[in-house]
């Protein structure tokens, strides 16, 4: 009976296997978009109704005027590339939250959230669309799934190769929820493995770069403000971040000569929409 159970665990977790859109990279998603996608909405909600929620103000205009920009720009380059089905039951959503922290996020589905904290970092609005077409890629290239794929089959929550929600206690819950926070970036560090899981995380950081100056490119964004995003980003972490083989981001001199080698084709559709 255990082997009957592990082979279908395999024959699932070989089902489970895609390519990242765009990359080809091979990746673990186990969490249909008719699970993911309501989870994902729910937990954008809660986080909401639990901030500082900005809802006027020129910062608040510019977080959504970028957003629906990036956003029409997905749309468009899904749309000629026929993967337009991956959008399928998106539900657009740009916040900006009152916060010192410096960060920002998407969840799957399309919701986002800008910290204040970070605006000091982006100065303007091509940093704006360096962060909002970064955090969008990871959404479009489904980490967030895949992350939490991975973190639930190492804290045993997946049952037969599969999330099923019905069954889970509310501690299982919590825990579930809290993984999905922590895969968008939304929650504390998840602890990761050097070696496997690091390495891993920093090709999704990788990937997102990489979308994410084609998205801001297509909206009308010149990419080349990534470059001077990162190098800001750069001075303000001086001396206070870990050697690059521990840390799940790039370290800031691989990320910016990696935006700088991509920059060519990035110009591309950046000079096609002017």
């Amino acid at each position: 009976m255990k082997r009957a159970i592990m082979a279908m665990l395999m024959i699932g977790l070989v089902i489970a296997c895609q390519k990242v859109p765009l990359t080809g990279r091979n990746q673990l998603v186990l969490i249909p978009n008719s699970q993911m996608l309501p989870l994902s909405f729910t937990n954008y909600k809660e986080v909401l109704d639990t901030s500082r929620v900005v809802r006027s103000g020129n910062e608040e205009d510019m977080i959504k005027r970028v957003g629906v920009r990036i956003q029409k720009a997905v749309e468009s380059y899904m749309a000629a590339n026929n993967l337009s089905e991956r959008l399928n039951g998106f539900q657009w959503e740009f916040n900006l939250i009152q916060s010192p922290e410096v960060n920002a996020w998407c969840m799957p589905g399309g919701k986002v959230a800008f910290y204040t904290g970070i605006l000091k970092y982006t100065q303007n609005e091509a940093g704006v669309a360096t962060v909002m077409g970064h955090e969008v890629s990871h959404a479009i290239a489904e980490h967030g799934n895949e992350r939490m794929s991975e973190g639930l089959l190492a804290n045993g929550l997946m049952q037969g190769g599969q999330l099923v929600l019905g069954s889970l206690s509310q501690n299982q819950r919590s825990q579930t929820n809290a993984l999905l926070l922590q895969a968008v970036g939304a929650g504390l560090p998840i602890a990761y493995q050097v070696g496997r899981a690091l390495p891993h995380s920093r090709s999704q950081e990788s990937e997102a770069d990489k979308l994410g100056l084609i998205f801001m490119a297509m909206a009308g964004y010149n990419p080349q403000e990534a470059v001077n995003f990162w190098g800001r980003m750069a001075k303000a972490g001086s001396g206070q971040k870990p050697p690059e083989f521990l840390s799940t981001h790039p370290s800031d001199e691989r990320r910016i000569r990696d935006l700088q080698k991509q920059m060519p084709d990035a110009m591309k559709y950046y000079q096609k929409g002017r």
